[in-house]
């Protein structure tokens, strides 16, 4: 009886080999956007200090600032922020980066990040507070500075990366973030795929 259970068992692949039919070929995954130029950088995001990496905003036109709380330019911070919300699902994205070179953000990185959404609602990302311009500046705004020729001369400039990771902009500290010339450059910009 053993010995015909073996057979049969061993009978049965046999008999269905014909019916088999071949699983449907898996879709090979969508290759993500590759992190190219300037964003291939992390930075320590204001929040809550934990490492993000820049790759996360490739293929999105980026609008990078130069932050401060204590600073004429400081209400920029609701036209940026404005600016975010219009254009976010079309693929724009704000990043803050909060500095003291100018000797106007004297608070710890909390104290930033209390003060820019209690006082203007700021959603856009916003990273730990950092030096932007001479030796000691952050590696982005030395990249940006060496693209551009340009470095913040003081706070709320504002460098617009297109969709490449490559190719920059800058505005100066006196372009509003709701300005004709600098919403245009924008729109330009997400237009450009």
């Amino acid at each position: 009886m053993r010995i015909a259970t073996l057979r049969y068992l061993a009978f049965i692949p046999a008999l269905f080999s014909g019916f088999c039919v071949a699983a449907p070929a898996a879709k090979a995954p969508e290759p993500a956007t590759s992190c190219t130029g300037l964003l291939q950088q992390s930075f320590l995001r204001l929040q809550d200090e934990k490492l993000q990496s820049l790759c996360q905003y490739s293929g999105k036109v980026v609008v990078v600032v130069n932050t401060a709380s204590f600073c004429g330019f400081t209400p920029q911070y609701e036209g940026l922020e404005a600016l975010y919300a219009k254009y976010r699902d079309k693929g724009l994205v704000v990043l803050g980066f909060p500095s003291n070179d100018f000797s106007q953000e004297t608070g710890s990185n909390k104290e930033i990040a209390d003060f820019c959404e209690n006082t203007f609602g700021v959603k856009f990302p916003m990273f730990s507070k950092s030096s932007v311009a001479g030796k000691d500046a952050n590696p982005l705004f030395k990249q940006l500075a060496a693209k551009t020729g340009t470095v913040p001369r003081w706070n709320f400039y504002k460098y617009v990366i297109a969709r490449d990771g490559q190719s920059v902009v800058s505005f100066n500290s006196m372009a509003d973030p709701a300005s004709r010339q600098f919403v245009k450059e924008i729109e330009k910009q997400l237009a450009s795929k």
